[in-house]
């Protein structure tokens, strides 16, 4: 205690460095001062159709809608610029950040103030193509850039076949970036499958992992709020699942069901297959709370197993 009557406590988590180290913060009333409350996410599941354009209207209006509603980070979905499908990303590629979509989100961002996670487009970049995450800050300026990592290459007999491979190329880094003192990390759809990533991301300090994402009709069901969960309960941090709506005349039709997953593992939001927006705020003070209460970040035995990163 000190000379004020406020309580010193020993030490608490820091949920943004890297490490999360130890450091003194100060209780009053069983209040803890000093640590970052958090932020307001909107979660934006789009309606997709054949027209690109209205696809990126839509989006930049959206975007505003949710800025009106105090939004200060606002996500949106995989392929929001197009449909999902091997057969479109030719046609609905463009250069990151040139292209029409790209100034279309930085314009957006920075008339309204906010960090938008622009989903993803198919990116032209030379001969090859990927599936691109792009964000930008509240200038409107390229925060990241995140290549999806794996590509969605499944078989299931008579219920889907998919392979992205045979049209796309694959990404091969690991993407975080900052959000007024906030690390987030980015994965893709079919990157929220693979655990070590996630690792990587929470190893590096992430609080938050965004996964625009478009599950399908079999998959989703199973496995889409599942594996969010999980990443969430293992990493004891924030996950956010961005689908677009679903349009069951599509050829590709996506399960929808956008949700935010506490550190606990549990989802606090959730969106029905129609296209809207999910509000909610991510309070930090929450992975701090898991962290100390089931500590097992620094009971990990990296003497025996780890997850490290290959430089590229």
């Amino acid at each position: 205690m000190n000379s004020n009557g406020i309580e010193l406590c020993e030490s608490t988590t820091d949920a943004v460095h890297p490490r999360f180290a130890k450091k003194p913060v100060y209780a009053l009333g069983g209040m803890v001062f000093g640590l970052c409350v958090g932020f307001k996410i909107a979660i934006v599941q789009l309606a997709v159709g054949p027209d690109k354009t209205k696809n990126i209207a839509n989006a930049v209006k959206e975007i505003h809608k949710a800025k009106e509603k105090g939004a200060q980070l606002i996500a949106l979905p995989e392929c929001f610029n197009s449909p999902y499908g091997t057969q479109y990303f030719n046609e609905y590629a463009e250069e990151v950040p040139s292209g029409a979509t790209c100034r279309a989100l930085s314009q957006a961002a920075a008339e309204a103030g906010v960090c938008v996670v622009g989903g993803t487009l198919p990116e032209r970049c030379g001969p090859k193509l990927y599936n691109t995450c792009t964000v930008w800050d509240s200038a409107g300026k390229l925060l990241a850039k995140h290549r999806k990592v794996h590509l969605f290459d499944i078989d299931i007999p008579n219920k889907i076949t998919f392979k992205e491979s045979e049209v796309l190329s694959a990404g091969d880094q690991i993407t975080t970036f900052e959000f007024q003192g906030v690390k987030i990390g980015l994965g893709i759809c079919y990157d929220l499958r693979f655990p070590e990533m996630a690792r990587l991301m929470a190893d590096q300090g992430c609080s938050l992992l965004v996964y625009p994402g478009a599950f399908n009709m079999t998959t989703g069901p199973k496995h889409w709020e599942l594996l969010g969960r999980a990443r969430a309960t293992d990493l004891q941090l924030w996950v956010a699942l961005v689908s677009p709506a679903r349009d069951t005349s599509a050829g590709y039709v996506a399960w929808g069901y956008s949700t935010l997953i506490d550190p606990w593992g549990s989802p606090v939001a959730k969106l029905d297959e129609k296209a809207g927006t999910l509000f909610a705020d991510i309070d930090l003070s929450t992975i701090e709370e898991v962290r100390n209460q089931i500590p097992i970040r620094c009971q990990r035995r990296t003497d025996i197993y780890n997850t490290i990163q290959i430089s590229k």
